[in-house]
């Protein structure tokens, strides 16, 4: 009998698995496909980028196990839209695969109160509580299930008119009965990826390099800063051209996606070289990001061309981009469509609304990326586990996390694609940036009311940006003074170091950095960080707060469903969307599609 059982061992079960078994009296299992190892990455070799780099930084902050892998793992290191403001740059780490992996299993071994199953499930109890293994017919017996079974529920794989089942090359998929349970029909959605290529088979002299950073930005704070745990890796660009693409335009009947082959939908935001040559016709020139897997593997991927063209079509376009004439493939690309639930019938738990005890997290909610997974795996793990020990829900706010926002969105609206996570989705994210994470999520790692050895940093690095917050505000200084003259500035008059930091010709991290050296402080830099870039945005954050109060001041209401569906203020139309969703709170009923401004004021005004 398991207090918790999560089936499917990627990065959103490993995830839950690892959140659940820190809470004390919980017993968990994590059962997954036999042969693959933790938290593997059967996609790109990294984790972080635009968005993504701030969802680690939140799981960091709240004892997530990601973030540490990524370090572990890490050969090479960057920071993402320097050249952009400091709200949307983000840091991305390129992964050693098989390292990766194996930290995970390593991590996961240790953690006493967790029982590592890898045994393919057959059966799935009618009450969600209970599972049956391959290897014999009695039944497990668990309090909460979780479901992080990603692309392999019912998943068929296309290579040209090559079709085989399986949720990744080389797996078999899971043909569980799960949708009957939970009454309803499943949507299918597609994803892909790109040819394995041999990395001695490229001609390197004809790539741009893109090398690791000087200046390293681990993601785990513990592993402090600068810190590199293995040999850095180079990572290469490339580009398309008029013959790349011609190759492929004229092989339209011979992809699976074009020719009725395929019937999913796949992501918009991250299309594959079929989509970008068939969509956009004038444009020939394409990024592809060559990317090492790991120190001794002996391949590259190709980011940027995912394609599920034809074998010998493949071959043919990747030998048409510069510096890959004479390229080899070990791994074809591929498609992949699966089944995806409705995530419009789960709380904001990940719980499902028709069956209890049932959670989702994961590729199976309609989501793309690897960090998106990890962030479901983290809520519905916590959850579960709460549930359990029947303590309140953990529910973290849009207003403050991309972990929020990506909840959120996941099921106030039914999803006609697969779910990619970007800044732009954050009406906050002035606010929400990588620097402040630790000062964002403390409020919610203390609800949790564990003791791990992320909370005593967390609080003394709160403790220190507020003393250090008031030390600049609260000090002034002139023309005269020993810091304006040490630094070479001219001040007109009496003015606070935070003004300072402020001004527009300055950096505002080095500056705060040669103040705290000039004071005799040695501080974090970290701490710098978070503190220099929060009092650059601080006036912005400011009128941002102020016109999103105005706009949205009853957005934390809770709504009274029932009084919702009996109101006659309200149109059986909007009725009929807000039953679909049963949303809690008015900013939850705002991103309803097709809610009528007509019933927002009703609701605002509170006469419904």
């Amino acid at each position: 009998m398991f207090d918790i059982a999560i089936i499917g061992g990627g990065h959103a079960g490993l995830e839950a698995a690892h959140i659940a078994s820190q809470f004390h009296g919980i017993k968990v299992a994590l059962i997954t496909i036999p042969g693959v190892g933790l938290a593997s990455a059967p996609c790109n070799p990294a984790i972080g980028g635009v968005g993504k780099g701030q969802v680690v930084r939140e799981l960091d902050a709240l004892g997530g196990i990601m973030p540490k892998l990524a370090d572990l793992a890490g050969i090479q290191f960057r920071t993402l839209n320097e050249s952009k403001g400091y709200a949307v740059q983000s840091s991305r780490i390129q992964i050693d695969k098989d390292i990766y992996s194996e930290q995970a299993e390593k991590l996961a071994h240790e953690i006493e109160n967790l029982t590592i199953i890898k045994e393919k499930i057959i059966s799935i109890a009618e009450n969600a509580q209970g599972f049956q293994l391959s290897s014999n017919c009695s039944t497990w017996n668990t309090k909460k299930l979780i479901l992080t079974v990603g692309t392999f529920l019912k998943g068929k794989m296309h290579t040209g008119d090559e079709v085989t089942s399986g949720g990744r090359v080389g797996i078999e998929n899971s043909e569980m009965e799960l949708f009957a349970k939970i009454k309803k029909t499943p949507k299918r959605f597609k994803t892909g990826t790109p040819a394995r290529i041999y990395a001695d088979s490229i001609d390197y002299s004809k790539l741009e390099i893109q090398p690791s950073d000087d200046q390293v930005n681990t993601f785990h704070v513990l592993h402090g800063t600068n810190q590199r745990f293995l040999t850095q890796k180079n990572c290469y660009l490339a580009y398309t051209n008029e013959n790349t693409m011609g190759v492929i335009r004229d092989n339209k009947e011979k992809s699976p996606m074009f020719n009725g082959q395929i019937k999913a939908i796949g992501a918009r935001y991250c299309p594959s070289i079929e989509d970008k040559a068939y969509r956009y016709p004038d444009k020939n020139k394409h990024h592809v990001f060559i990317e090492p897997e790991g120190l001794k593997r002996k391949t590259m991927y190709p980011s940027g061309v995912s394609s599920s063209l034809p074998k010998d079509v493949q071959k043919d376009f990747l030998r048409n981009i510069e510096g890959l004439e004479a390229v080899e493939i070990e791994t074809y690309g591929y498609a992949v469509e699966y089944d995806v639930i409705d995530t419009t019938r789960l709380y904001k738990t990940l719980e499902h609304k028709d069956l209890s005890h049932l959670y989702f997290a994961g590729q199976i909610n309609g989501t793309s990326g690897y960090e998106e997974a990890a962030a479901q795996g983290f809520i519905a793990g916590v959850n579960a586990a709460l549930s359990v020990l029947k303590r309140d829900e953990f529910i973290v706010s849009r207003n403050d996390s991309y972990i929020g926002v990506l909840i959120e969105d996941l099921v106030s609206n039914t999803r006609d694609e697969p779910y990619r996570l970007f800044t732009a989705r954050s009406e906050n994210r002035l606010y929400i940036r990588e620097d402040n994470s630790i000062n964002r999520m403390i409020k919610y790692r203390e609800k949790l009311g564990l003791n791990l050895p992320i909370d005593q940093y967390s609080k003394k690095f709160v403790r220190d940006f507020e003393k250090y917050w008031d030390l600049l505000k609260n000090t002034f200084v002139g023309q005269d003074d020993y810091l304006i003259q040490s630094l070479g500035l001219v001040v007109p008059r009496r003015t606070s170091l935070s003004e300072i930091i402020k001004r527009a010709d300055l950096n505002p991290i080095q500056t705060l950095q040669r103040l705290f050296i000039t004071m005799g402080l040695l501080v974090d830099s970290r701490l710098v960080n978070s503190l220099a870039i929060s009092l650059k945005y601080e006036g912005y954050i400011s009128k941002a707060t102020e016109q999103y109060q105005r706009v949205n001041k009853v957005a934390d209401k809770k709504l009274d469903f029932q009084r919702l569906m009996n109101s006659e203020n309200i149109s059986f139309e909007c009725k009929q969307r807000i039953k679909n969703i049963e949303p809690d709170t008015f900013a939850q009923l705002k991103l309803i599609e097709g809610i009528r401004p007509a019933t927002l004021a009703v609701v605002a005004s509170d006469s419904y």
